[in-house]
């Protein structure tokens, strides 16, 4: 399923192919950095970049035997390189490869992440526009509440993409450092100006103090930022979900020519797309829990962090990527029922224009709680025996006395609820 709508090139970030090249690039340009000083002589790096290949299945033997990764992936190209191959790590420890390497991937993950945002926001820009003067019921509590448009749920949405997409752009920037600092973060073993070229060749920063690692506390944020993320995705996906209950049936998700609901009941088309995002959401939610357990490590560092890092990042990288790009589509094709939005306006006898009412009186010089009393009166007696809220408002003895016809009239019209739409717009979208 995944495969569908996540892109392979976030899968691939995460494949041996790239994390060895990533690591074999870090080597190199170490050593390049080190000729640059002197200490590794030009000759020597010229054969070690024709000679070194990235051999996954040999990488894989060598550590079986060695259990250790950065030794297996160094001895694998050794045995390609030859005798120049001793000048490769040279003062270095594993965490500058695999912590410098990781965040090169990391930042090409968020890259793809920003891009997915990016599309979102235009979908969700192109349905607020298209359902600006869409008006429908507001709901609090799952209860009605008072007029809005379904352009401004959109609207709500963008704006909150838009933070994602913020947070998503902090979130690299706070990855991209990398550190090759040696075995203590002392660089007791090479000079501070090797981790210098490294970092700016591959787009990075030097990381200012390090101990044998980068600090997790920046892959935690990298790893709460997706889990906001996928949190809006799972708020956005449940209103769809609620929108399209049977009762409801304001909005829908798409419904594919072929598509079946249910093996048992033909009639169904159920909300699967946005079930998915919603129950994706929690994977991601704690991983994002095990990134802040990554943050306290023993001493200048341990490995507990290692395994856990090479399944979440990974998959919580992956999972949005697709959670992002299938909900851009559900948005691209969602269905939108304005009449069934005007229907369920009635539902409740007109009741939703007590507000309008209540400050009437109030403006007329009734005391609150004397206005709130009547006018609540009215909107039980509609709610239990059903009725027009209108007629009870318009035949009360109290109030007609105080408001003229036309007065109560003007209060039962949905859209002057929505009279600033324009000045929320300008707010949201000011970027146009």
């Amino acid at each position: 399923m995944i495969e569908r709508y996540s892109r392979p090139q976030m899968a691939a970030i995460w494949e041996s192919k790239n994390k060895y090249e990533t690591w074999l690039k870090v080597e190199l340009l170490a050593c390049e950095a080190m000729v640059d000083r002197g200490e590794v002589p030009k000759s020597a790096l010229k054969t070690i970049r024709s000679k070194a290949k990235i051999d996954p299945v040999r990488i894989d033997e060598l550590e079986k035997t060695v259990k250790h990764d950065v030794i297996a992936f160094l001895s694998s190209i050794t045995e390609k390189v030859g005798e120049e191959g001793r000048y490769l790590h040279m003062g270095m420890t594993s965490s500058d490869v695999l912590d410098t390497a990781l965040a090169v991937q990391m930042v090409q993950a968020a890259d793809i992440l920003i891009e997915d945002l990016q599309c979102l926001l235009e979908v969700l820009k192109q349905k607020a526009e298209e359902h600006k003067e869409t008006v429908m019921i507001g709901r609090s509590h799952g209860i009605h509440g008072e007029p809005i448009t379904f352009g401004l749920k959109m609207a709500l949405w963008y704006e909150e993409t838009k933070r994602n997409l913020l947070r998503m752009g902090q979130a690299k920037e706070i990855v991209s450092f990398g550190k090759i600092s040696g075995a203590m973060g002392t660089f007791a073993h090479l000079h501070p100006s090797v981790e210098t070229f490294v970092c700016e060749k591959l787009g990075l920063n030097p990381e200012p103090v390090s101990n044998q690692i980068v600090q997790r506390d920046r892959h935690a944020q990298f790893l709460q930022t997706l889990a906001l993320i996928a949190a809006s995705l799972d708020k956005f996906a449940t209103e769809i979900r609620h929108l399209q209950r049977t009762e409801v049936l304001e909005a829908e998700e798409p419904f594919e020519k072929g598509q079946k609901g249910s093996s048992a009941m033909p009639h169904k088309r159920n909300p699967i797309g946005c079930e998915n995002i919603c129950g994706l959401a929690r994977v991601i939610r704690s991983h994002a829990h095990a990134a802040l357990e990554n943050v306290p490590l023993w001493h200048e560092r341990d490995i507990s962090h290692s395994s856990v890092e090479r399944i979440i990042l990974p998959d919580s990288t992956i999972l949005l990527d697709f959670m992002l790009a299938r909900f851009t589509k559900i948005m691209k094709g969602l269905f939108v029922y304005p009449e069934r939005m005007t229907r369920n306006l009635d539902l409740t006898g007109g009741t939703i224009y007590s507000q309008k009412v209540l400050l009437l009186l109030i403006q007329k010089g009734m005391k609150r709680e004397k206005a709130y009393e009547i006018v609540q009166s009215a909107a039980m007696a509609v709610f239990n025996k059903g009725g027009s809220f209108k007629k009870a408002i318009l035949s009360h003895p109290d109030l007609s006395k105080r408001l003229s016809v036309k007065e109560i009239e003007a209060c039962f019209d949905p859209r002057q609820f929505v009279s600033h739409i324009e000045t929320i717009y300008k707010r949201v979208f000011n970027e146009a």
